[in-house]
């Protein structure tokens, strides 16, 4: 019949079972704080020297776009359309580049893939 190991404080290296699960909590806590806050924050990004203007939320949602009328040119529709998906995609790189960052914050650099 094979010996029964028994390791104390449950897990080894000086942490009850208890100590992990709690800080294994604490850890879901944080997380779902920081989500709630990166869906709150709002990043705006131009192009055109502000010609156009983004704002996207931080689970990357366009929020709203402002256009000044003068870059609205029937003639070069082309133009404006480029302008849009750049202050979009600016907008949203800068959303992802802070949400890692918060998450990144709170993982304490612990290598998890969250995802984002």
């Amino acid at each position: 019949m094979a010996k029964r190991r028994i390791i104390p404080g449950g897990l080894g290296g000086g942490f009850g079972g208890g100590d992990v699960l709690r800080r294994l909590q604490s850890l879901q806590e944080d997380l779902l704080k920081a989500q709630e806050e990166i869906a709150a924050m709002t990043i705006t990004a131009t192009a055109g020297g502000g010609a156009v203007t983004a704002v996207v939320t931080g689970d990357r949602r366009l929020k709203s776009l402002q256009i000044q009328p003068d870059v609205v040119d029937p003639n070069d529709v082309e133009m404006l359309q480029d302008l849009i998906v750049a202050a979009v995609n600016q907008g949203l790189e800068q959303a992802e580049k802070a949400a890692a960052e918060r998450m990144s914050a709170v993982t304490g650099g612990l290598g998890l893939d969250l995802g984002l």
